[in-house]
């Protein structure tokens, strides 16, 4: 555990949920280590788990061999990633806007993980919104995937604020950025998916049919 002060230059700003947040680090702090340990390594590094099941989403999504020339899931598929990639930018973009110090800059409380420095914006919270992003992407593209994907990012959410990084609104806002950024971006992508058709003949093939 790292106890976190107040942070000289911080800005003295309350949250409506700062209670919350206090309840959820405050709980993080009695439970035992081989737990908040867990609960840590999924934060700081299970986002490539969605990155996996985007790869994966995609090598399904590809028509077998002999299999009508349907490529909408695979150019969808192929999409997804950047939805990631743009939700990740319009959360630096706000940030940069919000300016909303971390809890743990502003609050006198114990967090699990080291707080980030002044500077490093809180609002949204990053990670929420591309495992957000990944969720909805799969939804378009693999349903039985996003079974697994959508929970995952509400995990991913609430780890951000067990762990000390985030209040709650910040997670909350994540998630909306992140379904708002895909939704927006796979459903165009759908629309266009019957442009991609002529890669069904071009040295590309392979991104949108198995050989």
């Amino acid at each position: 555990m790292t106890a976190n002060a107040w942070a000289p230059g911080a800005s003295d700003e309350r949250w409506f949920d700062e209670g919350l947040y206090r309840s959820v680090t405050g709980l993080a702090d009695r439970t035992p280590g081989p737990l908040d340990t867990a609960v840590s390594l999924w934060s700081a590094y299970g986002l490539a788990l969605f990155g996996a099941l985007l790869l994966a989403a995609w090598w399904r999504a590809r028509p077998a061999a002999g299999a009508p020339r349907s490529s909408a899931r695979a150019v969808m598929a192929l999409a997804a990633p950047l939805a990631l990639v743009l939700a990740y930018v319009v959360g630096l973009a706000l940030k940069s806007v919000m300016r909303e110090q971390r809890p743990c800059q502003t609050l006198h409380t114990i967090t699990i993980e080291a707080c980030p420095p002044l500077g490093d914006w809180s609002l949204p919270s990053n990670h929420a919104a591309i495992a957000a992003a990944a969720a909805v992407a799969l939804l378009f593209v693999d349903r039985a995937l996003a079974a697994v994907a959508v929970p995952a990012a509400l995990l991913m959410a609430g780890s951000r604020v067990w762990v000390g990084a985030h209040y709650p609104h910040d997670v909350v806002l994540g998630l909306l950025v992140g379904s708002v950024v895909a939704w927006a971006l796979m459903s165009l992508a759908r629309r266009t998916a019957p442009l991609a058709e002529r890669l069904h003949d071009t040295p590309l093939r392979p991104l949108v049919a198995r050989r």
